[in-house]
């Protein structure tokens, strides 16, 4: 990035509802299959968006593109600066990604996997393990922290996976992004909803966080924004009110639902149908 640039984004911080992803005219096709089909999006600060659709539909493949993890035709902007201008360092202090699966085998305890997210912070180690230590608690993995992470389930690693990047944003800021692929879907009922209010605590404290998430039910209780993705398009954009709705459902899904409130907190719930 340019000095400029640099000095811009040390004084510029995000302030709830601005604009700190730009995605503009992304287009992906591979092996002869459209995944982003000249796709537009903008993501802001202080909001939990939740990115929604069928298998196959673009959802994860759309986060990737998003972080640089695979390249698309089109432009990604981070807080008004092109994604390939920043330095990689600098952007792992203000952007935490948590995949769907995580390739590693090594005999380190949970602790210790949690502690990495510290590495770009370049913090003392007694301070790195003090945040480690609390993201553990604030996910619920504190019991975790002496078992080597070879041994733990599948949603036990999601968790401390978890934590690893809540570490890893520890020093973000107000320019804090945080993109979760399915970070519910090895956990159990209280594990799920304890995730998801952590995200929403980020999304309330500034954060700009994304989810791609399967559980329709679960994104309407959680997200502030329902972005429903289908054959690499947007098929609604909204509040979950206005985005599930039952012609948009079965049309996305191909599967017919009746749309109902919850009798307490009014969210929409949504219900299966006979085919």
């Amino acid at each position: 990035m340019s000095q400029h640039a640099n000095t811009s984004q040390q004084t510029d911080t995000s302030t709830a509802s601005e604009v700190v992803i730009e995605a503009e005219s992304l287009s992906l096709n591979l092996g002869g299959k459209v995944l982003l089909d000249d796709f537009s999006l903008k993501i802001k600060s202080g909001q939990l968006t939740a990115l929604l659709g069928p298998n196959g539909a673009g959802k994860s493949t759309l986060l990737k593109v998003l972080c640089g993890e695979v390249e698309a035709e089109g432009k990604v902007n981070f807080f008004g600066y092109p994604r390939h201008d920043w330095p990689t360092s600098q952007l792992a202090r203000h952007l935490g990604v948590l995949p769907q699966h995580s390739s590693l085998t090594f005999a380190f305890t949970a602790q210790e996997v949690v502690e990495l997210g510290a590495l770009p912070l370049e913090l003392p180690n007694a301070q790195a393990q003090q945040i480690a230590h609390e993201k553990m608690a604030m996910v619920g993995v504190t019991n975790l922290a002496p078992r080597l992470y070879p041994t733990l389930s599948g949603g036990e690693k999601q968790r401390v996976h978890f934590a690893r990047v809540l570490t890893q944003l520890s020093q973000a800021g107000e320019q804090c992004v945080l993109m979760l692929d399915e970070p519910t879907s090895a956990l159990d009922l209280a594990h799920q909803h304890n995730a998801l209010i952590v995200a929403k605590q980020m999304a309330q404290a500034g954060a700009a966080v994304i989810i791609v998430i399967h559980d329709l039910n679960l994104a309407a209780q959680y997200a502030d924004r329902l972005v429903i993705i289908n054959h690499g398009k947007i098929q609604a954009d909204g509040p979950p009110e206005q985005a599930l709705t039952a012609e948009t459902i079965e049309s996305v899904y191909g599967w017919p639902v009746c749309i109902t409130q919850h009798p307490v907190d009014g969210y929409p719930i949504v219900l299966a149908a006979a085919a």
